[in-house]
């Protein structure tokens, strides 16, 4: 399944006018599917879709402290196991914070030598989801609350985000090939 054929036009273009219309394109549910079989538990539709699988927060884990080598606040797959069932981060919030982190180890690897693995992950993963699913008052992503699930204050998750958002310059915007580089790789 190449993503030409499943989110651009003829032109080449990323062309959607609004979520309803992603809701009904063609392979939708075979790529909502594929995420939940390789990135959640399988096929079980009963699954719990509101935090990371093992094998995705054992991957977050090892990536993390590799780009994040600070031995203060190191990553810890209990960490990342509370955060993603506090903060139900989804596996999709995971691949786009992916795609950031990796945008940091290319601009900006001196901010990764400063921060802590457990502060990059709870950052990456709070700008991530505030990306993907903050579109407005019913579903606002709050500091506070992340702060709650990351065990730090909400002063402390506001400076983290100030500092991430101009690690990376604030380019938040991702193309889906790239979230879809990420998806093969989880994959692998």
């Amino acid at each position: 399944m190449e993503l030409d054929e499943l989110l651009l036009d003829e032109e080449g273009a990323f062309s959607l006018s609004g979520f309803q219309e992603f809701t009904f394109l063609p392979r939708h549910q075979q790529l909502s599917e594929r995420v939940r079989k390789r990135l959640y538990y399988g096929w079980d539709k009963d699954c719990s879709l509101d935090n990371l699988s093992s094998p995705v927060a054992d991957i977050a884990v090892e990536l993390l402290q590799k780009v994040a080598p600070s031995p203060i606040r190191r990553l810890q797959k209990k960490y990342v196991s509370h955060v993603s069932r506090e903060a139900c981060i989804s596996p999709c919030s995971m691949m786009l914070a992916l795609v950031y982190i990796e945008r940091l180890r290319h601009r900006n690897p001196e901010y990764l030598q400063q921060i802590s693995s457990s502060d990059l992950f709870l950052i990456s993963m709070m700008v991530a989801s505030k990306y993907l699913y903050d579109e407005g008052e019913e579903e606002e992503v709050f500091n506070d609350e992340w702060g709650a699930a990351g065990k730090v204050d909400v002063q402390t998750m506001n400076t983290l985000e100030m500092n991430f958002l101009s690690a990376i310059d604030w380019n938040l915007y991702t193309d889906p090939r790239e979230l879809f580089e990420v998806l093969s790789w989880l994959e692998g």
